[in-house]
């Protein structure tokens, strides 16, 4: 498998600064991009568990393909964005009804990038990505919170 990226992107706009800065990331870390604006995934049901929607079979996909998963979003209400929450979310169907695929997750390596107008964010901030790595055996390794352009070109440099 190598050392495969892929930066999952959740903004509510496929061509805002998150999208931006992820395009001039991704060349340089010559990584895939997938926007989860393009996939149809239902919000967690106990119940019918969304078999239908497009989540697990994406999320197949990316653990088969990928060894390093790069989540970008927005920082909304000190949060992140609803799209990339959602597919958080969905990480329980990994530990009730695909408990298999759940543990191919064990020894990727993760990493955040959220875009904000704030210089900092709250260490709060990273939590749900930290103890969701740590809970499902990834390697949560880093995060990096993007101003704008300017940041990002000084961080490539």
């Amino acid at each position: 498998m190598g050392n495969n990226k892929v930066i999952i992107v959740g903004s509510s706009r496929s061509n805002g600064n998150t999208t931006k800065i992820v395009d001039k990331i991704s060349t340089q870390i010559n990584a895939d991009i997938i926007d989860l604006r393009d996939y149809s995934i239902s919000y967690y049901d106990y119940e019918s568990h969304n078999r239908a929607d497009d989540f697990l079979p994406l999320l197949a996909s990316i653990i088969e393909k990928y060894d390093t998963l790069v989540f970008a979003t927005p920082v909304y209400w000190y949060s992140m964005s609803g799209i990339m929450k959602v597919f958080f979310d969905r990480f329980s169907d990994l530990i009730r009804i695909e408990k298999e695929l759940g543990r191919k997750l064990r020894g990727k390596n993760m990493f955040v990038i959220s875009n904000s107008d704030d210089d900092t964010l709250d260490y709060d901030f990273h939590l749900p990505f930290r103890l969701s790595a740590e809970y499902l055996g990834e390697k949560h390794l880093s995060y990096q919170t993007i101003k704008d352009q300017e940041h990002l070109n000084s961080i490539l440099e």
